[in-house]
């Protein structure tokens, strides 16, 4: 059944941003519905009617109509996924796009037309990129995360005259309070519910607790205000599932006024800012002021030399915008959306382009256990006597009462069955007769069946192949509590079980708990014929004085690529923890066993008990923390991002598992997990396997590397060709290019930056967390802007030296040597090493060198040439420019060294 109302409920706490790391005291809202809910569980049954103003045949359809529009639908708050305009908002309103927009109204302004185009067409081919990716993950995840109509099954009376009595299905939006619902195994609770009747019901509240235990539920109990709410016996909440039994329940409280919807209430979704989001903004920033004050400049000096406003000004709008990083969103885009369609191909839907990249940036992954570091699936261990020594016995009893078994086939019984039949076991179930059987259920917590076999001459000595006998298994404590004998370890003689043997025998299974096992216990009871003739009412009669067997043991065994993908995790620097809502036993059992240390391990309890200082400590240090309700997972995610400034991933697939994946950097879940999962998380894997989170890891710092080799190159290069056209504008008192010259070669430059998505990374930078650091850029531009400044200059002098033609000639040498200048920039910045020699760039970064090179320089030469008023070039200059870039190269190899030993990092 799909957990529609608890999607829903989630989304409430989306729109709620919380104060504080620790939370606090209970909102207003919250003391109401504790207060409600506690007054309801204090009083009769009879007496819950008048509390929500029903009857005990239920609301007319009229009443429940009116009361539908006066508290209006059962969902805490109404669900629309994001509109295409959403996405079409967020890809456009980006800071350079904004910049570019802005330059290319005031080219059409000035009559510059074709730098305008130019620059729309940028804009225009960056939002649709990442329109078209986003909006396309989203459809998606929207595809896996579809949930169905949830009917309730509800007793409504009907007739103006008489009333009849009617059991309709509803959907649970139409639940209102009043209501009476009836519900069988697998139902879920579609408000906060009193029960009227019950039968062995029992419920699963992981949703609230995270814990994989189920509540016993029961009517016929008045509670008290001393039970932990979670712990009323005669309410169930919203969200929750029923997992065996069947009852009827009085709904009295429906949408926003539940417990599930306000025990977040102070909770939400708080992302900490992105620092490479915010860097770019402050980069943005300072870019417009640079630009300001250097177009504003170089247009003055234009205007003072040749005293012509308009061509002044479109020569200032033309070095701004060679100063603006113009290919900066579409590089940015293409990286991200290759990335996700590299990690398409191992199987994820990425909804949220921006968290590949911060995939590259995660440091911690915090991770649920069941399913992700294990099977999610119970393997038989082991079959022990009472004195923990392995015995056939106790597994064929055992395979008997589960091979008999109807009302109920849990994962254990499949277990026990499966390690009978895999291993060669002979128990010849043919020969038995199932007599008899008393169901499971969870307040016996066991469950016992009734079998014979015919007498046979060789079986007449063997006390367990003959005659009638009841065999009963179960949980430990409620097998041992309807034992009387138990088997002498030598002599195999019954003797009586002892309050001293019962400890010895809980004990046993305590030691087996704490290994990481669960484990069942085994009795049987022999019968005689006349017994099972009489009435089985009295099932504490029959189940008694029976003799205790033993264990069987059962274990969720880890993955067999878990270790591998740890290990690969922790090799690139991402630490793991495990944040399970499961015992604290079973978790340190699988986290020895994939490899995870468990030195520093505690719970939830203990955690609950530490002030806000000591809390951070423990959380910073543990890396195993069990029994976690969801509120404390998300506590944890927040102090490790807030505190510990660490860039967390979380890894879950459950609803307790929701608040933590909103919170998260990075919020990864699977498809087969509950949609409200999928519908928070930022990735969705097609398949529980960690190492499709290496591979997104690597594909992450691949991005983040690209993109920060653009950002770097284009910045210090723009910023040094600025610069030259500064110095060069008042060297030589008239415009070293003219608008239309400077125009064709930013757009020719930024056409190269296209391959860059398509780079390598070095290896070294992939097997450490990459983080935009706010001081990294600024001092990059200072060490390495002044490289490029010093190049152009040295080209200014040559020409001014050697080559005194016209104007047109300058210009026609100063556009190539700018050119090749800023597009073999690339080689130098993208790696530590000397480029070229010991690094070479991948094929079509080369290839787009080559070709932007080549066209650069044939320009001159052609008839476009002369529509831009370059001329030819001698030879002789091409020689200067190989000499030219050898000293460059030279001279920034150097700085990068001298970078690099001071501040031990390059990108």
């Amino acid at each position: 059944m799909c957990l529609t109302v608890v999607f829903l409920f989630f989304l409430f706490c989306f729109e709620i941003c919380i104060a504080k790391i620790d939370g606090g005291s209970r909102t207003e809202a919250e003391e109401k519905v504790y207060s409600w809910l506690y007054a309801l569980a204090q009083t009769q049954r009879d007496m819950a009617f008048e509390y929500v103003r029903s009857t005990e045949r239920g609301l007319s359809f009229n009443e429940a109509e009116r009361r539908l529009r006066e508290n209006g639908p059962n969902v805490p708050l109404e669900y629309t996924f994001p509109r295409w305009w959403h996405f079409l908002w967020t890809a456009s309103f980006h800071p350079f796009n904004m910049i570019l927009i802005f330059f290319s109204a005031l080219s059409y302004i000035t009559s510059d037309s074709p730098n305008g185009c130019i620059m729309l067409i940028l804009v225009l081919i960056s939002v649709c990129l990442r329109f078209y990716m986003e909006y396309s993950s989203s459809k998606a995840a929207m595809k896996l995360s579809e949930f169905v109509k949830s009917p309730v099954k509800v007793q409504r009376c009907a007739g103006r005259v008489i009333q009849t009595e009617l059991i309709v299905q509803v959907d649970q939006r139409d639940i209102v309070p009043g209501d009476i619902i009836i519900f069988e195994p697998g139902d879920l609770f579609p408000g906060d519910v009193r029960l009227l009747s019950s039968k062995h019901l029992v419920v699963s509240q992981s949703s609230l607790t995270g814990e994989s235990w189920t509540a016993e539920k029961s009517a016929d109990i008045r509670e008290d205000q001393s039970t932990p709410l979670l712990e009323l016996k005669n309410i169930c909440f919203m969200g929750t599932n029923v997992v065996s039994g069947s009852g009827t329940g009085l709904v009295v409280s429906t949408g926003s006024k539940t417990y599930m919807s306000t025990m977040f209430s102070n909770i939400g979704k708080q992302k900490p800012p992105d620092g490479f989001e915010k860097g770019i903004r402050r980069i943005s920033l300072v870019l417009i002021c640079v630009m300001l004050i250097v177009a504003t400049i170089i247009t003055l000096i234009a205007y003072f030399t040749s005293h012509q406003a308009s061509d002044s000004i479109i020569f200032g709008i033309s070095v701004a915008c060679a100063l603006t990083p113009q290919m900066f969103p579409l590089i940015v885009n293409t990286s991200l959306a290759k990335g996700a369609l590299a990690m398409a191909r191992d199987r994820c839907v990425v909804k949220s382009l921006t968290a590949i990249r911060d995939m590259g940036s995660m440091d911690i992954l915090c991770i649920d256990k069941t399913g992700t570091l294990t099977m999610d699936r119970a393997i038989l261990v082991n079959h022990l006597d009472s004195w923990g020594i392995p015995k056939e016995k106790v597994l064929h009893f055992a395979f008997l009462n589960s091979y008999y078994k109807t009302d109920q086939k849990y994962p254990l019984d499949d277990a026990i069955l499966a390690y009978v039949y895999t291993n060669g076991y002979k128990f010849q179930a043919s020969k038995w007769k199932k007599i008899h059987e008393i169901p499971f259920d969870f307040i016996r917590r066991k469950v016992s069946v009734i079998m014979e076999t015919e007498s046979n001459k060789e079986d007449k000595k063997s006390f367990q192949f003959h005659g009638r006998f009841m065999v009963t298994k179960g949980a430990l404590e409620e097998v041992i509590k309807v034992c009387s004998f138990v088997e002498h370890i030598d002599t195999g003689s019954l003797i009586t079980l002892s309050s001293e043997e019962q400890l010895r025998i809980l004990n046993l299974g305590e030691q087996v708990s704490n290994e990481g096992l669960r484990c069942i216990g085994v009795a049987i009871k022999r019968l005689q014929t006349k017994n099972i003739n009489q009435s089985m009412d009295s099932e504490e009669t029959v189940e008694s004085d029976m003799v205790f067997l033993g264990l069987i043991t059962f274990y969720d065994p880890p993955k067999d690529s878990a270790k591998q993908a740890l290990w690969r995790l922790a090799e690139k620097g991402v630490t793991a923890k495990v944040l399970t809502g499961d015992s604290l036993s079973l978790a340190i059992k699988i986290c020895q066993e994939v490899g995870i240390r468990t030195t520093h391990v505690t719970t939830g309890p203990d955690l609950e008990l530490l002030d806000q200082d000591s809390f951070h400590e423990t959380v910073k240090k543990t890396t195993v923390m069990a029994r976690l309700t969801p509120t404390q997972k998300l506590r944890v995610v927040q102090s490790l991002q807030i505190v510990g400034r660490h860039v967390v991933g979380f890894l879950g697939d459950g609803i307790n598992d929701t608040l933590a994946l909103d919170a998260a950097n990075v919020g990864i879940s699977v498809d087969s997990g509950a949609s409200v999962a999928k519908d928070f998380a930022d990735i969705i894997l097609l398949e529980k396997d960690l190492n499709v989170l290496v591979a997104g890891v690597e594909q992450g710092r691949l991005t983040f590397g690209n993109t920060m080799k653009y950002i770097k190159m284009s910045v210090v290069a723009n910023i040094g060709v600025v610069l030259s056209l500064l110095v060069a504008t008042i060297f030589l008192g008239n415009e070293p290019l003219s608008p239309k010259q400077l125009l064709v070669q930013n757009f020719l430059y930024s056409v190269g930056q296209i391959a860059i998505p398509w780079d390598k990374m070095e290896e070294d930078y992939v097997k450490t967390p990459q983080i935009w650091s706010e001081k990294g850029l600024p001092m990059f531009i200072l060490w390495n802007s002044p490289v490029c400044t010093l190049c152009d200059l040295s080209a200014l002098l040559f020409l001014w030296y050697y080559y005194t033609e016209s104007l047109d000639f300058f210009r026609s040498a100063w556009f190539v040597e700018g050119l090749l200048m800023q597009t073999l920039i690339i080689h130098l910045i993208r790696t530590e090493k000397i480029p070229f020699v010991q690094e070479v760039a991948s094929w079509p970064v080369l290839c787009s060198t080559v070709v932007i090179s080549a066209i650069g320089i044939a320009i001159p030469f052609t008839a476009i040439g002369d529509f831009m008023g370059f001329t030819s070039l001698p030879l002789t200059y091409f020689g200067f420019l190989v000499l030219l870039f050898l000293g460059y190269f030279t001279v920034g190899q150097v700085v990068k060294r001298i970078y690099i030993l001071v501040y031990k990092k390059w990108l």
